[in-house]
Parts: C-alpha cells; sequence; structure tokens
C-alpha cells in the first residue's frame, strides 16, 4: 500500500517448517494535509487489520503418524 506519505508492505511465507512473516513501513512526509487525512485513516485501519491477521499452525501429517 502506497500513498505520499507513507507505504507498508506484508508479506508471508510458510518455506518446510517455518513461517516468515515480513512487514515494512515507510513514513515519507512526517506531517500530513487535512486534505490527506481520509486516505492517512485508511492507512492506518489497514495496518492494524492486518496486525490482526493470525496463523494456525497443525502438525505435519508426518509429525503426527511419528508419535
Amino acid at each position: 500500500m502506497d500513498y505520499s506519505f507513507a507505504s507498508y508492505h506484508s508479506k508471508t511465507e510458510a518455506a518446510g517448517d517455518k513461517l516468515k512473516y515480513t512487514r515494512t513501513l515507510e513514513i515519507k512526509e512526517l506531517s500530513v494535509p487535512l486534505e490527506k487525512m481520509d486516505d492517512l485513516k485508511k492507512f492506518y485501519r489497514v495496518i492494524a487489520s492486518n496486525e490482526r491477521n493470525t496463523a494456525v499452525l497443525k502438525p505435519s501429517t508426518a509429525a503426527a503418524s511419528a508419535k
């Protein structure tokens, strides 16, 4: 998500038995004009929603059968 005042990107990757979550927040402008206030609110809502996401981890079939 890119705006003139900031950008935010997040990515989740599963590789083998590892889960990697990467996020990047870049602040481009320290003050935001009032006419961009709606965009700023949307920006922070999307980030907050993204931060509340969860991952459900389950044992693999191989791990479950080894017990």
